[in-house]
């Protein structure tokens, strides 16, 4: 458990410290196009790789996977470090995505393997929120703290020191653990090449939509992604092991869980991934500043962790906790869609915390509740689709705010720069369009000698700026709140869930 929990704090220490990086990122790499990518090609590798390694996991036993993810995401760790441009930095993000994918299938469904009474399972669920919470409390200010003073590529060298201790750990104590099997198996190879392809796919279509339009291309590739998924359905049908058996899909709880996996992954990396750049580039405060108060939001996930443990398992209905966790979420992000520079930082904090403590309350129950209802021949598969949802939803969050701030920002600066003329506007528009110069302090600098130099009023055009982008970014959390008010109201589908004690597993010489 110690070694599953190294695991986590891995994810959790990724997710935090790059997210807090990223604008420091953007400024020294450029492309600002690849904001939202920085996130995507982490999360389309994991959603695609999630389901595959968790239903061979569920055939072959989880511990060589596991060993081989933290290995395969510590090494991309380091190129993520070392890439010279945006572009490499998005391929090595993806091979860290690979890494996490595998993690998160084969690490998480070994928890119910080594607790098979789920009431037990919650209660150890304490190892995972403290190693979590360690992770997402220290990741803010960490990463805002080494990206100001050692530069961000250091950022990503935190993960080595906690990727070589869980490597230690899972190799010298995690057992493998798997369930006889009567012959041999027959990777479906097949399937997991068309959920890499329609999943891939689905994920391009989304950032090229808003950006083209439907263009020729675009059709071509809604049409191409539309074949995968029939050819997949078709595929999974006739696979003698599939790699997402089809019948899961029939129990309509499990589809709800799903759906409000999805819709976790889409209020949360949104968050996560804006609320700096809001701090930052709206709100004009330094890395370290904006590290402090995002802390909140990560150290919250362990104490609504550390409270849901010692509850759900009492409560009458134990998918209330649900209901609450979304509701927070719903309400955390209503007040940070109305949060301005001049607000009192207390304010901002209060709804991060309770953001915190609404992932706290969602995301360790949800794995549960899985496992309860498809039974222990589906734990892998079942757990690695609740984690490939949340990632999908991660994934179209990102794309989605992402593809609406950085539109609704040039719009507004478009506007604002028409009012100089139309030379004036050819002249400057393009480069207060960019928002790096609201989270680079060396171009910011720049700029506003130049305008000032050509008789402009630099500062008022620069607070303009400031105040398009958290108009934009205030129109992506308002999106999150809508994600999240489904979500609550979703819950109510899901029948009482009862703890139940199953059978021991099978532990392999």
């Amino acid at each position: 458990m110690l070694g599953i929990g190294l695991v986590n704090m891995l994810v959790a220490l990724d997710q935090t410290v790059v997210s807090t990086a990223l604008p420091s990122i953007v400024a020294e790499l450029h492309g600002f196009e690849y904001y939202a990518w920085i996130a995507s090609a982490y999360l389309l590798a994991s959603v695609v790789t999630v389901p595959v390694f968790g239903r061979l996991g569920d055939y072959f036993g989880r511990k060589r996977f596991v060993i081989a993810a933290v290995i395969t995401f510590t090494v991309a760790s380091v190129l993520c470090g070392l890439a010279p441009g945006m572009l490499f930095l998005v391929l090595a993000r993806g091979l860290q995505g690979v890494g996490g994918g595998m993690m998160v299938g084969t690490a998480f469904a070994s928890i119910p393997d080594l607790f098979p009474d789920p009431r037990t399972r919650v209660r150890w669920q304490v190892v995972l929120a403290a190693a979590y919470g360690i992770g997402t409390a220290a990741g803010p200010s960490l990463g805002g703290w080494i990206s100001q003073h050692w530069g961000w590529r250091s950022t990503f060298l935190v993960n080595l020191p906690v990727g070589a201790a869980a490597l230690y750990f899972i190799w010298s104590h995690l057992p493998n653990l798997h369930r006889p099997r009567a012959g041999g198996v027959k990777i479906d190879w097949t399937g997991a090449l068309l959920v890499a392809l329609a999943l891939g796919g689905f994920q391009a279509l989304i950032e090229a939509l808003p950006k083209d339009g439907p263009t020729t291309a675009n059709l071509a590739l809604g049409a191409g992604v539309a074949v995968c998924a029939v050819a997949l359905l078709i595929c999974e049908r006739r696979a003698t092991h599939p790699i997402i058996p089809l019948d899961i899909f029939r129990d309509s709880q499990l589809v709800t869980l799903f759906t409000l996996s999805f819709l976790a992954g889409f209020v949360m990396f949104s968050l996560i991934f804006f609320a700096p750049l809001l701090l930052q580039g709206g709100f004009g405060l330094s890395p370290q500043e904006a590290g402090l108060l995002a802390t909140p939001i990560a150290a919250f996930i362990a104490i609504g962790s550390f409270i849901n443990t010692r509850i759900v398992i009492h409560m009458r209905r134990p998918v209330t906790i649900l209901s609450i966790g979304f509701t927070l979420l719903l309400l955390a992000s209503i007040a940070l869609a109305f949060a301005r520079a001049s607000t009192p930082h207390l304010w901002i904090e209060i709804p991060m915390a309770a953001v915190g403590i609404g992932l706290g309350f969602v995301l360790n129950n949800m794995n549960v509740f899985g496992q309860e209802i498809a039974g222990r021949e589906r734990f892998g598969i079942t757990t690695a689709l609740l984690q490939s949802t949340r990632m999908v939803g991660g994934m179209l969050g990102t794309s989605i705010v992402g593809t609406i701030v950085a539109h609704h920002y040039a719009s507004v600066v478009g506007r604002t720069i028409s009012v100089l003329g139309a030379a004036a506007s050819a002249q400057w528009s393009p480069r207060l369009s960019d928002p790096r110069i609201l989270v680079d302090e060396a171009l910011r600098e720049h700029l506003l000698a130049e305008l000032g130099a050509a008789g402009l009023d630099a500062p008022a055009l620069l607070d303009a700026a400031r105040d398009a982008l958290v108009q934009a970014i205030h129109i992506g959390v308002m999106l999150t709140a809508v994600a999240a008010l489904v979500a609550a109201l979703l819950v109510r589908r899901i029948a009482h869930i009862t703890f139940r004690k199953p059978a021991t597993p099978v532990a392999k010489p």
